[in-house]
C-alpha cells in the first residue's frame, strides 16, 4: 500500500511516498482502508518531533480518519468487514490502509461522506469538550473565539452557538469573520486591524468575557485573558501562532479566573467515556442538521505537504482533508 512517510523530525515538505506493507490486526485492532484524512496542526508538531507523542521511525502521520472495515481482531464486536467508520488512530492515517484500535472507530452516519467523517472527530470534539467538558459554557454567557475561521475556531463558534451562548469571533481577515459569523457569531473582531480589547469593551462593557476559547496563542492569549470576566474561563487549546504564551499569575488572581487546558487526545487513554459520550451528542446533532462542516480544500495523497504547508500558513479556513 501506499503511504507518507516521515524517516526524520522537520517540515512537511520531508515526507515521501512509499510502498510499505500492511498490518494484520491484533486483538481489539481494526484494519481500516482509509478514504480520508483530516489535517491537524498536532501532526505537524508530530512531523517535527515536537508533538506529545514521538512515534519510531519510520512511520506515516495522520490521526483523524474515515474508511471502510476490512477485517477485525479477536475480541471486536461492534465493527465488521464492510462497515463505514469514523475515528482516530495515534498515528497512520496518510496511507491507504491503516490498522488502530477498534474503541476508537465508531460508525459513520448514512448521510455522512468521508471527507465530512475525516473532518469531524477532533475538530468538533475538541470544542465540544472544551466548551461543555472543560469550560462549563451556559446559555446566556459570553464566548470569545480566537482563531475563529480555523478548523477548531469554527467548530466552536458553531457549538457555542448551539449551547445558547452569545459568541463573539475573532480572526485577521474580513473574509474570515464572515464565514464566522455564518456559523453564529454574533459579533466580529479583526484583531489584524482592530485592538481586542478595545473592542472587547466595546462590545461587553466592563463586566468581560465569560469563556475564552484560545487555539492561537502569543499575545492575543494575555490581552483576551485582561478581558475575562469574574469567575470567567479561559481555554488553552493549542498555539497555532506558534508562541507559547507566558502570562503573570496575578491576571488570574485578580480576575477570580480559572486558565483551563484541553488536551482532547488525552481523554482516549485516560478517560475514553468522555469522548465517546461527546462524539455521540455530536453525531446526533449532524444527523439533525444542527452541525454543517466546513471543508474549505482537499487534496490528494500526493499533495499532503502542501495541504500541510497551506494550514501552516493559516490560508486556510475550516478544515483540509486528504482523499484517497
Amino acid at each position: 500500500m501506499r503511504a507518507m512517510i516521515c524517516n526524520a523530525w522537520g517540515d512537511p515538505s520531508t515526507l515521501v511516498m512509499h510502498d510499505i506493507e500492511g498490518c494484520a490486526p491484533g486483538e481489539g485492532e481494526v484494519r481500516l482502508r482509509v478514504r480520508a484524512c483530516g489535517v491537524n496542526f498536532a501532526d505537524t508538531l508530530m512531523i517535527a518531533g515536537q508533538y506529545q507523542v514521538r512515534p519510531p521511525f519510520p512511520f506515516s502521520p495522520g490521526m483523524e480518519i474515515a474508511g471502510e472495515v476490512m477485517d477485525v481482531g479477536e475480541g471486536v464486536r461492534h465493527l465488521k468487514s464492510g462497515d463505514r467508520v469514523m475515528g482516530i488512530c495515534d498515528w497512520g492515517g496518510l496511507a491507504e490502509e491503516v490498522t488502530t484500535k477498534a474503541a476508537m472507530l465508531l460508525p459513520m452516519p448514512p448521510n455522512m461522506d468521508f471527507p465530512t467523517a475525516a473532518a469531524f472527530p477532533i475538530a468538533y470534539g475538541t470544542s465540544h469538550l472544551a466548551l461543555d467538558h472543560r469550560g462549563g459554557l451556559k446559555a446566556g454567557e459570553t464566548l470569545l473565539v480566537l482563531g475563529a475561521a480555523g478548523g477548531v475556531g469554527l467548530t466552536a463558534v458553531e457549538i457555542g452557538s448551539i449551547m445558547g451562548a452569545t459568541v463573539i469571533a475573532a480572526a485577521s481577515t474580513p473574509e474570515k469573520l464572515a464565514l464566522a459569523q455564518q456559523y453564529g457569531a454574533a459579533h466580529l473582531i479583526n484583531y489584524s486591524s482592530e485592538n481586542l480589547r478595545d473592542r472587547l469593551k466595546e462590545i461587553v462593557g466592563s463586566k468581560g468575557v465569560n469563556v475564552i476559547y484560545d487555539p492561537v496563542g502569543g499575545d492575543l492569549f494575555e490581552q483576551a485573558l485582561r478581558s475575562v470576566a469574574w469567575e470567567g474561563r479561559a481555554l488553552v487549546i493549542g498555539f497555532a501562532s506558534g508562541t507559547i504564551p507566558q502570562v503573570p499569575a496575578n491576571l488570574a488572581l485578580v480576575k477570580n479566573c480559572s486558565i483551563v487546558g484541553v488536551f482532547w487526545g488525552a481523554y482516549a487513554g485516560r478517560d475514553p467515556q468522555v469522548l465517546s459520550g461527546s462524539l455521540r451528542t455530536l453525531l446526533s446533532w449532524y444527523s439533525e442538521g444542527k452541525l454543517k462542516p466546513y471543508i474549505s480544500a482537499t487534496y490528494p495523497l500526493e499533495q499532503t505537504a502542501e495541504a500541510y504547508h497551506a494550514l501552516m500558513r493559516r490560508q486556510s479556513t475550516g478544515k483540509v482533508v486528504i482523499t484517497l
